[in-house]
């Protein structure tokens, strides 16, 4: 193991954690009249290590050092030789959180880095620390010289700051860990529902009143912060397909309810609901109740809610038989010229 960069920005701490290990001597560089140290790329490779440290990957190598702009393409064409890479990253530098971060602390976030770099990685370690912990380590001088730290508690290290910073770090990494264990599920126990979190699929269809269903199963994924899957499926002869104007005006419906949406074509639908609820690890099914009469029923060999509650109860999932409503029930909000809509700023 050897440090190709560690930036210890003149902690005793982190300088005294350096000490034992093997140093590859960083590249130096002059721009604009001022010296400058970077990683040694092509000395990191030479060296041929098993892993290499490799300490801040949200940085902008100093133009002339290498033919890379970012480090954290530095960090990839160490991996393609073959070298394992131990690198660190705040969580605010992430491509998709930083416009956020930028919005709560209103600071800007220069440095970016591709979320599908980080997730490259074979693990994600979140150190963590409380907003109280943090600042006592800044007072100590454990993260800023001691003439930054006035500065930096009362702005960007403020404690409302590092709340909502530790949340943000928290969620990606429970996203993450709930990834690995989907594709593990997938791969080794497909058959094994494993309740780690809420997952609720949606049967749409385009009978009347479907538009309820869907907007009653995005209010149950809400208050349980769970997954929300829509579900359509065709049939595979294309004359007894649905109104293709009704199920785009679902489809959009689902989308603006932040559903993910999926059709699927099957001759047998509630077969290929539960299959699908099973191969997505789907804890709550929730579909609207049958419009057939008890004689089409037992013509027919039974409803599709009938057969989706059989098969799932067997797989250990919950299903919601939602009540049809007639568009009618609701009454109608019409806007005049002279009532402005007071929801239009909610």
């Amino acid at each position: 193991m050897v440090i190709g960069f560690v930036e210890c920005h003149g902690r005793p701490q982190t300088e005294a954690l350096t000490e034992g290990l093997e140093v590859v001597p960083r590249l130096a560089i002059e721009y604009r009249g001022t010296g400058f140290e970077e990683m040694d790329l092509a000395a990191v490779v030479a060296r041929r290590p098993r892993v290499a440290l490799v300490d801040e990957l949200a940085h902008t190598n100093v133009p002339g050092s290498g033919h890379n702009e970012k480090r954290w393409q530095d960090v990839l064409e160490i991996l393609d030789a073959g070298i394992d890479v131990i690198s660190t990253v705040n969580i605010q530098h992430l491509e998709s959180i930083a416009d956020a971060v930028e919005r709560i602390t209103a600071v800007p976030i220069r440095e970016r880095v591709p979320d599908w770099v980080l997730r490259k990685a074979n693990q994600i370690e979140l150190v963590d620390s409380s907003p109280e912990q943090l600042r006592r380590r800044m007072l100590h001088g454990n993260i800023y010289p001691a003439a930054k730290v006035p500065q930096a508690l009362t702005h960007f290290f403020r404690t409302d700051n590092l709340i909502a910073l530790r949340e943000l770090a928290l969620r990606f990494l429970a996203d993450e860990t709930e990834e690995d264990l989907l594709e593990h599920l997938t791969r080794y126990q497909t058959e094994v529902l494993w309740e780690t979190s809420e997952r609720i699929l949606v049967s749409v269809t385009t009978a009347p009143g479907t538009d309820a269903i869907v907007r009653r199963a995005s209010r149950m994924a809400a208050r349980i912060k769970a997954e929300l899957h829509a579900v359509h499926v065709a049939a595979s002869d294309r004359a007894k397909r649905s109104d293709e104007s009704k199920l785009a005006l679902l489809r959009q419906l689902c989308v603006d309810v932040g559903a993910d949406w999926t059709e699927l074509e099957a001759d047998d639908p509630a077969q290929a609901i539960v299959d699908y609820a099973k191969s997505h690890q789907i804890t709550q099914i929730v579909i609207g109740s049958s419009q057939r009469g008890r004689l089409q029923e037992l013509m027919g060999g039974g409803s599709t809610v009938r057969k989706v509650s059989r098969s799932a109860a067997e797989a250990g999932i919950d299903v919601h038989i939602i009540a049809r409503r007639d568009v009618g029930d609701a009454p109608e909000r019409v806007l005049r010229p002279s009532e402005p809509d007071q929801s239009a700023g909610s």
